[in-house]
């Protein structure tokens, strides 16, 4: 409980405002600086688009999981992932079966590995505490350059498509090889209509790697939009009556919103589980 409070806690501050006072580089979204080219490095060319899905092993159902203990599910991602790891937390905490634990950390994603090796971090934590479900949220901080083998991919380009999906391919690769089920969460809709449209181009790109992996991917961006497909603050809850789903930044949620996103990611991962259906009353004990 004290840590839920403290990640509550946290959503009411600035966003990443804490990792921006201590690497000042390291900015958020279309705030990012880091795509301009280091000098000496050469930009990439446009190449073709990675198509083929790498070999990737199957998994075991969450069904069979389940029946074998309790169905252990980390959050990965960034800071918006932490708001998603809230909302799970709290869709799923009436579920003796089910614990879920935050491996997200603000500030990071699959352009910087020079700052955070997600690949290897990833790795490392999974190491330490074991997981069968994988939920994963990248991307506001990744339209930036991404820096592969002494080449930098300006965001956008077609290097840029293919050393993402690349990552992405290799990170989805490493979790379902350790018989980790993978479930990759969209981003939801900007106010910076800039700001947007490149989060579309991470959302195409993310999309078609899971269509490609056989990987569940849940959109977000039709439940962040208002009826006109555009992006709004206030949205109706399940009773009509319009909440702020936003953060004061048009890039994050408000509690409500996270709840908003998060709900569908729940209903899918217990329907997995087959803890949609009803459970087997207890036999009882014949008295006397």
């Amino acid at each position: 409980m004290t840590f839920l409070v403290g990640v509550l806690g946290g959503l009411l501050l600035t966003p990443d405002g804490r990792q921006w006072l201590r690497n000042p580089t390291v900015m958020l979204g279309d705030r990012a600086n880091a795509s301009a080219p280091p000098v000496g490095l050469p930009v990439s060319q446009p190449v073709a688009v990675v198509a083929a899905a790498p070999p990737i092993p199957a998994v075991t159902p969450l069904s069979a999981r389940l029946a074998q203990g309790p169905l252990r599910i980390g959050v990965f991602g960034d800071s918006m992932a932490d708001g998603l790891y809230t909302g799970l937390y709290r869709d799923l905490r009436d579920e003796p079966k089910i614990t879920v634990t935050r491996f997200s950390e603000v500030s990071t994603g699959l352009s910087r590995y020079d700052y955070v090796d997600i690949q290897a971090k990833t790795e490392r934590q999974i190491g330490e505490t074991p997981i069968d479900v994988a939920v994963v949220l990248f991307g506001t901080n990744d339209a930036q350059g991404i820096s592969l083998d002494g080449v930098i991919h300006d965001f956008g380009t077609d290097g840029w498509k293919a050393a993402y999906a690349t990552r992405i391919d290799n990170l989805v690769a490493m979790l379902r090889g350790r018989d980790v089920a993978v479930y990759w969460v969209g981003l939801p809709r900007m106010k910076s209509a800039r700001f947007d449209g490149r989060m579309a181009l991470i959302n195409g790109v993310v999309e078609a790697r899971m269509k490609a992996l056989g990987v569940p991917y849940l959109e977000t961006t039709g439940l962040t939009s208002n009826e006109e497909g555009g992006y709004e603050a206030y949205l109706p809850n399940d009773s009509g009556r319009k909440v702020l789903m936003r953060a004061n930044d048009g890039i994050h949620m408000s509690m409500a919103g996270y709840l908003r996103i998060s709900a569908p990611v729940a209903e899918r991962l217990k329907r997995d589980a087959g803890l949609d259906r009803p459970q087997p009353a207890p036999a009882l004990t014949p008295v006397g």
